[in-house]
């Protein structure tokens, strides 16, 4: 059912924003390159929105948050509660869990990066 209900409002949101898109583009083009600032996307001159703008709302686009907030279904990890043993993929491509890299009483710190 929760998968239904988010198809349902992914779907009117890519429809609702795809109209927007073709009635007035240039208004949507500023929406979006705003919402890009947030994310300082737009800092990098290689990165025109001409490359990655006309995606939005694209049906590549609706299976792509589809995807995401489906897999956000099994998430388990809730703020006040035990960390879940997740399952990791090493550098080496072995599957392990994330306790697995627990040693003692020594705490885990986990550092995400990015390649930007």
């Amino acid at each position: 059912l929760r998968k239904i209900l988010i198809l349902l409002h992914v779907s009117t949101c890519v429809v609702v924003g795809k109209t927007l898109m073709i009635l007035f583009p240039n208004a949507m083009k500023r929406y979006i390159l705003k919402q890009g600032e947030k994310s300082r996307m737009n800092e990098n001159p290689k990165f025109s929105y001409e490359n990655w703008g006309p995606t939005f709302f694209s049906f590549n686009y609706l299976l792509f948050v589809l995807k995401v907030k489906w897999k956000r279904l099994e998430d388990e990890a809730f703020e006040g509660h035990p960390a879940p043993n997740t399952p990791v993929v090493t550098f080496n491509g072995e599957v392990c869990h994330l306790f697995d890299f627990m040693q003692d009483n020594r705490p885990l710190i986990l550092n995400f990066g990015s390649c930007t």
